[in-house]
């Protein structure tokens, strides 16, 4: 098979541009404002997509956390108050599609249970993306290969075994399976980016990474290495309130990122060795022995 999948008006895959997602996810801290700026932002900075996160609070928040009291911007509240705080519901996800539809920008989810799949199904997104802590969830994987959309399949926290099973749950048709580390920050240590290629080696569809890491070098090398999407947490300024936001990347770094991407894609080349016409001159001055 091709290993290759079309996301929006987008190919993915070997011998494409990399498709680069800025995960908005809730950063937005349950202001439609801030997402408004982050999409903007992620926009300017040349990505092709921005994704979000969909849950339904009172079924992934585990019981024995839900009445758990927390510092939040909103006081001194409950883990699944909180959790709700931080959900759009279908009218502000509604501006959100409509501003991504003005501005050419794909937009897409990682759904966290089936009655997010169903809530997001409104909006005929480009794609879903599996949520690493939702990889062992098979029900949820059947549910959201019924919608026949494309699945974006996250590895973190996940054993080979465990990928194995979920990829012969959904099957390889229409999947790109990211290589993902689930600590937020990622130490280096642990990004283990030669993942990307033992993914490659025995999965024929597209490997992508999804990175928590910080700084961008990293995430670049994933590229060279095969991936063919790259997906970094994004956010307006990582001193803002919120679990994920240390582990972003501002608008700024993000610019640097898909700029260092398309040059990395550049410079990779077909691995054919040639002389250039660049080369010649040199060629023709330094070379003694012909």
């Amino acid at each position: 098979m091709k290993r290759e999948i079309k996301i929006g008006n987008r190919m993915v895959g070997d011998g494409y541009p990399t498709y680069v997602v800025a995960e908005i996810g809730i950063n937005h801290n349950g202001d439609l404002d801030i997402a408004k700026q982050l999409i903007l932002a992620a926009k300017d900075a040349g990505v092709d997509a921005v994704k979000f996160q969909k849950r339904t609070p009172e079924i992934c928040v585990p019981k024995e956390q839900q009445n758990q009291m927390r510092e939040t911007p909103w006081g001194y509240i409950s883990y699944l108050d909180y959790r709700y705080k931080v959900e759009f519901n279908e009218q502000q996800y509604g501006v959100i599609n409509e501003l991504c539809k003005q501005i050419g920008l794909d937009w897409f989810v990682s759904v966290w249970d089936k009655n997010s799949v169903d809530f997001m199904e409104k909006f005929s997104p480009v794609c879903y993306k599996l949520p690493s802590a939702s990889l062992t969830d098979h029900e949820l994987l059947l549910k959201i290969r019924k919608t026949g959309r494309p699945i974006i399949l996250s590895t973190g926290m996940s054993t080979a075994e465990q990928i194995k099973d979920a990829v012969q749950v959904v099957g390889l048709e229409n999947l790109l399976i990211t290589h993902s580390t689930s600590a937020y920050p990622c130490d280096p240590n642990e990004l283990n980016l030669k993942m990307v290629q033992t993914l490659r080696d025995v999965y024929p569809c597209p490997i992508g990474y999804s990175g928590h890491e910080v700084g961008l070098v990293t995430s670049v090398v994933a590229v060279a290495m095969g991936a063919c999407l790259v997906e970094r947490h994004f956010t307006l300024d990582r001193a803002m309130w919120g679990s994920d936001q240390a582990a972003s990347v501002e608008p700024g770094g993000f610019r640097k990122l898909v700029k260092y991407i398309r040059v990395t894609e550049q410079a990779l080349g077909d691995g054919v060795k040639k002389v250039y016409d660049s080369e010649l001159s040199s060629l023709k001055k330094l070379r003694r022995v012909q």
